[in-house]
């Protein structure tokens, strides 16, 4: 079962970064860079229905059963990849894609939340290891996949010679990049039946409830809005965030009243789409705070480092993919070490190193010039990497044990969401930002004839604006311009970290232990006894049979 559940997020995973290599070929193809705010909803399309689906499926997963969810997230994602692959247009491509998330928005929670039905104590925290670990085991594959490939196949040049050219066979699979949808197809239809048949004699307790389809419309729409006010957001700013007319103003009050809707009838729903209770644990609200802010700064370290490589270095596939690959495995790597890190040191411990790694490693990357070697930027990303897989499954591990059995599907994907969140939040940001200032730098450039001449060195400013030392230099400056950027954006992201210090101090000690049998000690001077503890809101309600258990100490 671990195995079958490991295969459905390594999916997940592989989709959100083997999209990444092939956006610049998907921009060729559809679309130009001029249309960069369009496109950056074929990624941030993807990020909003994924956060979407997250606690509905959690939510689902708590009512009829891990199971069933998770075979039909794995249909949903083998769909959307089909419909994404034969996509012939940009917005064929982005509603393909929406589809394609919602199975992956499936997956990842309920893959969760079985890891955490099937195993107890220590077992639990490395089996949620095992999970985090191959869903950026799969993006770690995703750079690798996709620039194979982009590089080797040729499908237009064997369709033209098997007399299909111009046909819709040459539209459907002749662009390379399609291949990079197509390849889910044949997994997915294999994990299905293997997931169909490892799990047909297993299940989950059904139970029954409503789904709050109030709570997950408003919430809906207040993700969108806010998404989509962030990435309007243009570099003339000034006192125009007063101005109604500014396209994000409304949009940023839409998303605040949508989600104090949707917060208001979570308090009033017995089980509603996001549970704003759950957030009066405080280890809960901790672990959603650290997940939230360490996955700004994880879309940061993505495209800042992809970004970087493409627009400063001038590299190609090959040197994204060693940086993307060495980011996505060490974050593999540090989320199955986390996993077995839990059971010797304290949750709260491996938070810290992890955090503390990633900071370091944003600072480093601070500094990267036109210079930096390709050895040193995938070092500094793969120490990010390691330091943000460290994180997983302390986070993970703290919230399904704060709030209880009944709520694992809840607490898991509410964790996920808020990484999710802070991911789309985070490249929202960053496309207004890479979209204002390219248009600054090239109104810059071309405002006069002779304006160009101001960023160029004295002797070739008597040469014209296309001779090509011109070209070369306007491309040496525009990379200056590019790093010292992207430089600044890693700062706030290793600021962001530094914020999530102390919620990640709250995460508690080592994962809990199965249930031990308290002994009635020999006398009143006997030492303190280790008892089972029920933790979370079943506190209240004293001990109940689907309350996790922790270890804790009473007098004797």
């Amino acid at each position: 079962m671990l195995a079958v559940l490991s295969a459905g997020v390594f999916l997940a995973g592989l989709e959100l970064m083997i999209t990444a290599v092939a956006l610049p070929s998907i921009l060729a193809s559809l679309a130009d860079w001029t249309q960069l705010r369009h496109a950056s909803w074929i990624v941030n399309g993807y990020l909003f229905v994924y956060v979407i689906a997250m606690p509905t499926a959690g939510r689902l997963a708590d009512l009829w059963g891990v199971r069933r969810m998770f075979l039909l997230g794995l249909v949903m994602f083998t769909v959307g990849s089909f419909l994404a692959g034969r996509s012939q247009s940009l917005d064929e491509l982005i509603v393909a894609r929406l589809v394609q998330a919602l199975g992956g928005g499936i997956l990842v929670p309920v893959g969760t939340a079985a890891a955490s039905h099937l195993y107890e104590g220590h077992s639990r925290a490395r089996a949620l290891g095992i999970i985090g670990a191959l869903t950026f085991l799969g993006m770690a594959a995703g750079p690798f996949v996709g620039a194979a490939i982009l590089e080797s196949l040729s499908p237009d040049a064997a369709i033209a010679r098997a007399g299909f050219g111009g046909t819709w066979v040459s539209d459907w699979f002749g662009d390379p990049w399609r291949w990079v949808f197509y390849i889910n197809v044949p997994i997915g239809i294999a994990a299905t039946a293997l997931a169909w048949a490892a799990s047909s004699d297993w299940e989950t307790p059904r139970r029954p409830g409503r789904v709050d389809l109030l709570g997950a419309a408003a919430f809906s729409v207040g993700l969108a809005a806010l998404l989509a006010g962030l990435t309007l957001i243009d570099g003339d700013l000034g006192g125009r965030f007063l101005d109604p007319s500014y396209p994000p103003v409304p949009l940023l009050l839409l998303a605040a009243l949508a989600v104090a809707l949707a917060i208001l009838s979570g308090t009033r729903r017995e089980d509603p789409f996001l549970d704003p209770r759950l957030f009066r644990s405080g280890v809960f609200s901790s672990a959603a705070l650290v997940s939230a802010l360490t996955g700004y700064a994880l879309a940061t370290a993505i495209v800042g480092g992809a970004v970087f490589v493409d627009r400063v270095l001038y590299g190609g596939p090959d040197l994204q993919r060693l940086a993307l690959g060495a980011l996505a495995g060490a974050t593999a790597v540090g989320a199955l070490a986390s996993g077995f890190a839990v059971r010797v040191i304290s949750m709260r411990g491996v938070t810290m190193v992890g955090l503390g790694l990633g900071i370091v490693a944003l600072w480093r990357m601070s500094s990267w010039s036109p210079a930096v070697p390709i050895t040193e930027i995938a070092l500094a990303m793969a120490a990010f990497g390691l330091g943000f897989g460290l994180t997983v499954t302390p986070r993970s591990t703290a919230a399904v044990e704060a709030v209880g059995r009944r709520h694992f599907g809840m607490a898991s994907a509410t964790v996920t969401v808020a990484r999710m969140i802070g991911m789309a939040v985070g490249l929202a940001i960053l496309v207004a930002y890479g979209s204002t200032v390219i248009e600054q730098r090239s109104a810059m450039v071309y405002e006069t004839p002779d304006a160009y001449k101001q960023f160029i060195p004295e002797y070739l400013r008597d040469r014209p604006l296309r001779d090509g030392q011109v070209v070369d230099a306007l491309e040496n400056w525009a990379a200056g311009e590019a790093g010292r950027i992207i430089s600044g954006l890693f700062v706030v992201a290793a600021g962001l970290m530094v914020i999530a210090v102390p919620p990640g101090l709250a995460l508690g000690g080592r994962a809990a232990r199965r249930p031990v049998t308290p002994v009635a000690p020999a006398g009143p001077n006997a030492p303190l006894s280790q008892v089972s503890a029920p933790v979370g809101p079943h506190l209240a309600a004293g001990r109940r049979a689907d309350a996790d258990e922790s270890e804790g100490t009473v007098a004797p």
